[in-house]
């Protein structure tokens, strides 16, 4: 499945993770398993959880965190594949 396939398929996604003021490292198991179910997972960072840095760096932390690839970033949400 190439990149556009998996936007296509995130488009339709529920948000199943939440960032809040905790920040990555209190999702960081919460994703991984819901990666281990489903290849795809829709991800936003709620205000709290951006203070002081940008959606992307924090979804490409949590995808590092995660052994998964961020397929796109709109907006505060993220999607992580795997």
């Amino acid at each position: 499945m190439d990149t556009q396939e998996r936007k296509r398929r995130a488009h339709d996604l529920d948000v199943t993770v939440w960032v809040g003021k905790s920040g990555v490292d209190a999702v960081v198991d919460e994703l991984d398993d819901q990666l281990t179910d489903r290849d795809l997972v829709k991800v936003k960072f709620l205000r709290a959880a951006r203070a002081g840095s940008s959606t992307d760096e924090k979804a490409a932390d949590l995808a590092e965190r995660v052994n998964a690839e961020l397929v796109d970033t709109r907006g505060h949400t993220a999607v992580l594949y795997r």
